[in-house]
Parts: C-alpha cells; structure tokens; sequence
C-alpha cells in the first residue's frame, strides 16, 4: 500500500471537526509570544514571501489567522485578460462538464449535483458548460477574488466531513469535494450563470465571505440556503471570500471555456492570472 493511499484511510475515522476547531482556537490566540512564534515558523517552514504583504512585519498581525489571510499590496496580482484565477495555487483539474461530471482526480469523477448540495436545478444550469479546480496550500495566498463581474443571488451552506484536500487525498477518497462541508456561491454574470464553491478541509478553521462576514462553522444540521433580495455585486477581481488555513475552490460556468494554451492540470498559478476565456 502506498503512502498516499495509506494517509487517505487514516483520515476516516478521525474527528475531522474537532481536530479543526481546535487548531482554529490556537489560530485565534492574542498571546503575543504563543502567536508571534507561530507565524515565524510558519514563515520559515514554507518559505513565505513577505515583501508581497501590504504589512510586511509579521508581528503586527493580531492573530495567526490575521497573518494568514493578509492582504497583498495592490501591484502583487495584477489582472490578466478573459476569466482569472480566483486564488493562487494549483489548477488540479479543468476540463468541460461531461453528463454533469466533474474530474476529481484520475479515475475519480464527481457529480455537480452532489457538490451543489443536492441541488439538480442548479447542477443543470452547467450542463455544456466548464468547470476548473484550484487547490490552496499552506503556503498560498488565501483571499478567493472574482473570477468575473457577478451578482450574487443565493448562497448555500452544506454540511460534511473535513477530509484533507492535498493531492494524495484526492487521488484515494472518491467524492471528496461533495463530502467536505462548503460554501456555494451562486451569481449572475454577463457570460450567464456561475457558482464557487469554497471547500473546507482538515485544520481550516473556518471559511468567510465579504458579505456575511465568518459563515463556517454552523452547527450541525442541513444544507441551509440563503437568497438575497438586496442584490451583493462584486467586479472582476474583487475578493469574495477567504479561507482561515488552505483549501480548495471549485468554480463552475454554464459556457465553455477555452482554457489558455500551456495550462495542464497541476499548474501552478496566482490570483489574477488569466486561464481563458469563452
């Protein structure tokens, strides 16, 4: 049994939720030698860029998760053409949606009714359309920005488990983006309609939106849907969300896309870039 697989199988009977709580409670210490030791360590251990940061000094963050969803200086990402990049990180997975199937990993495909929560309306919406996956290490930039100019017109909290979302895990645990728990965001475009879908993960303490503020955890229940009557507009570019410790972005669009020549799954690439266009 390899590595990979055998780290996968570990992760079923852990306590996804509590391990994640409890790492968000040391993420949110004040103490300032406990979190400026933290985010030093941090630094060191994967190699952090901090002349990107608007506030370079690691010790005037408050918390670790201050320093870790810090914001860049305005130049650090600058737009290209066509859709962008909503996060840095690497582009797992592209591809069209074939029968209303998204790729996974090699010989791993997932419904988007599933990661929808259930929703196969919506999951309709995107039939012919394209879909891209982009996965957040710890290392990363962690602001989620928009793709494209949007509205926002519903958002969907769904429950799960918080299985890791590194690449041996999505090469060993079949379904994983619609079993994690995740925030699906639903928008109208020029170019019709298109979801992002922030998935959590082992250790993310918490996802958060621009405007609901911190939306993860809940409590345990049901997928819980909100509409919104006073419509929230976000430009090309804008941030939407972010995650508190890394994760991944599934973003969907009812049009295909020409992904850019040179993108292969895996690639590495920042917030801004272009992937393509339509």
């Amino acid at each position: 049994m390899s590595l990979a697989k055998l780290f996968a199988l570990i992760q079923y009977p852990l306590p996804h939720h509590l391990l994640s709580r409890l790492v968000g409670r040391l993420a949110e210490c004040r103490t300032p030698w406990l979190k400026n030791a933290l985010i030093r360590r941090f630094i060191r251990q994967f190699r952090v860029d901090m002349n990107e940061a608007a506030n370079p000094d690691p010790t005037a963050y408050a918390t670790f998760n201050d320093f870790f969803t810090r914001e860049l200086k305005a130049d650090a990402r600058p737009l290209g053409e066509g859709i962008l990049s909503p996060a840095d990180g690497r582009l797992s997975q592209f591809a069209p949606l074939e029968a209303g199937q998204l790729v996974q990993a090699k010989g791993h495909r997932f419904s988007a009714m599933d990661l929808l929560g259930g929703d196969g309306e919506a999951a309709r919406r995107y039939l012919g359309g394209s879909f891209a996956t982009i996965y957040l290490s710890p290392s990363d930039y962690h602001r989620v920005h928009m793709p494209l100019a949007g509205t926002l017109t519903e958002m969907v909290y769904v429950p799960g488990r918080l299985f890791s979302v590194n690449a041996a895990t999505t090469e060993h645990v079949p379904n994983l983006f619609a079993r994690n728990e995740r925030l699906v965001c639903h928008f109208d475009t020029e170019q019709g309609p298109m979801v992002m879908v922030l998935v959590g993960a082992m250790i993310v303490a918490a996802i958060e939106t621009v405007w609901a503020g911190q939306i993860t955890p809940l409590p345990r229940g049901g997928v819980q849907r909100i509409r919104f009557d006073t419509p929230v507009h976000l430009e090309r570019g804008a941030e939407m969300g972010r995650f508190k410790l890394g994760s991944t972005v599934v973003m969907a669009f009812a049009e295909p896309v020409a992904f850019a020549d040179g993108l292969e799954p895996g690639a590495k690439v920042q917030m801004g870039q272009s992937l393509g266009a339509f």
